[in-house]
C-alpha cells in the first residue's frame, strides 16, 4: 500500500481536534470518532466506533496456483474460529493479480459468512477500470472497500506515474468509490515514514486528505515499533483527523521474509528484533517461536495502549496469528472518541 502525494491543506472546522475521554498513558484515543459509523449499522466503521470489544481481522494474498489456492481457503478455515470482523485479499499491481484477487473476494462473500472487503488501487489502470472493479465487488455483496494509491511495478520506491486516463492518488480513489455507492471505505496509514519521501508530517495531512474525502476507517502498512504508531495517532489527532486507526502486523516466521517486507514498506525494523532472531537463523522452529513472541509482545503493547483491534498480514498462514491471538490480554477499550 502506498501514499499519495497531496497539497497540504489547513484543516477546516469540519473536523475538530477529538473530545472526550482520554486513553491510556496521556495519548490520543485511537479508536476514532462514533461520528464515523452513523449512517450503516454494521459496517467495519461502526463496530470500531462501538468501541465495546477489540477488532480482529485478516488479510491474504492470491496464489499463484491450485496448491497456494488449497494452502489459502486451509487457512481460512482455521482462521473462522476466531471469528474476525472482516478479511481481505490484496490487490496487485498487474492484470493477472488483480483477476485472481477479484475471484477470491468475490467467492469469500459468496460462499462465507464472513465480512468481506475488497481492495482497490489506482496503479497502473483508468478511471473506468477502477469504477468496473468497484461494480464487481458490488454485484457480490462486498460493501467495504479498502483504497489505496498502490504502488508502480518494482515497489514503492520506484517513482509514482498516474496511468494517463487514472486517478492521481488515494484521496481521489476515496471519493470515486463512494460515489459508486453505499461503501463503507478503508485506507492505509503509515506509521514509518512512506519511504517515497519519508516525510510523516506529510504522511499524517494525507490520511486526513482522505478522511475528508469519505474514508471511515484507517489499516496502517507494517511496523514494528509500538511508539511509531501512537506517535501517527498522535500527529493524526493533532489536525483534527478522527479515522480510527488499526495496526497492521506481520507474524515473523522468517527473517528473510520480514526483512524484504520491511524494506519494501520502509518499516524500521529494530535492531532489538534481529539481535533476537539472527540467534537462531539456524533453528527455523526456535526463530519462529521468538518471531511469534515479537509480534505479540508488540500486539499486547498496542492493545495495552489502546488500539482499537489488529489486523493481522497472514501470509495465508494460519498458526503463527492464532498463537498471537490467543495469548493476548484483551481488556475493554477505551470509549472512542
Amino acid at each position: 500500500m502506498g501514499a499519495p502525494p497531496a497539497d497540504s491543506p489547513t484543516p477546516p472546522a469540519a473536523f475538530p481536534p477529538a473530545a472526550g475521554p482520554s486513553a491510556p498513558r496521556d495519548r490520543p484515543a485511537v479508536g476514532g470518532s462514533a461520528d464515523l459509523a452513523r449512517a450503516a449499522p454494521d459496517t467495519i466503521a461502526a463496530r470500531l466506533a462501538a468501541g465495546d470489544r477489540r477488532l480482529i481481522s485478516f488479510e491474504f494474498f492470491p496464489p499463484a496456483d491450485a496448491a497456494g489456492a488449497e494452502q489459502m481457503w486451509d487457512t481460512i478455515a482455521s482462521l473462522r474460529p476466531l471469528a474476525p470482523d472482516f478479511v481481505s485479499v490484496t490487490y496487485g499491481a498487474n492484470g493477472s493479480t488483480r483477476e485472481r484477487t477479484l475471484d477470491l473476494t468475490a467467492r469469500l462473500a459468496r460462499e462465507t459468512s464472513l465480512t468481506t472487503m475488497g481492495h482497490l488501487t489506482c496503479a497502473s489502470q483508468s478511471r473506468a477500470e477502477s469504477k468496473a472493479v468497484v461494480r464487481r465487488y458490488a454485484a457480490v455483496g462486498v460493501k467495504h472497500v479498502l483504497a489505496v494509491r498502490g504502488d508502480m511495478p518494482g515497489g514503492p520506491t520506484v517513482p509514482w506515474r498516474p496511468h494517463p486516463a487514472g486517478l492521481a492518488n488515494a484521496t481521489e480513489l476515496v471519493r470515486l468509490v463512494k460515489s459508486q455507492g453505499d461503501f463503507c471505505v478503508g485506507v492505509a496509514a503509515f506509521c514509518d515514514p512512506h519511504p517515497q519521501r519519508l516525510d510523516p508530517a506529510l504522511d499524517a495531512r494525507l490520511l486526513w486528505d482522505k478522511q475528508a474525502a469519505g474514508a471511515e476507517f484507517a489499516i496502517t502498512q507494517l511496523f514494528f515499533r509500538a511508539h511509531s504508531y501512537f506517535d501517527l495517532v498522535e500527529r493524526v489527532r493533532a489536525l483534527g483527523c478522527t479515522l480510527p486507526i488499526v495496526p497492521g502486523l506481520m507474524p515473523i516466521t522468517r527473517l528473510s521474509q520480514v526483512e524484504r517486507f520491511a524494506q519494501l514498506s520502509g518499516a524500521v525494523l529494530p535492531r532489538a528484533i534481529t539481535d533476537r532472531l539472527d540467534k537462531l537463523a539456524d533453528d527455523p522452529a526456535g526463530l519462529r517461536q521468538v518471531g511469534v513472541q515479537v509480534v505479540a509482545e508488540l500486539s499486547q503493547e498496542l492493545i495495552d495502549g489502546g488500539a482499537p483491534g489488529l489486523h493481522f498480514f497472514t501470509q495465508n498462514r494460519s498458526d503463527a496469528t492464532r498463537a498471537i491471538w490467543a495469548g493476548l490480554r484483551l481488556d475493554p477499550p477505551t470509549p472512542p472518541r
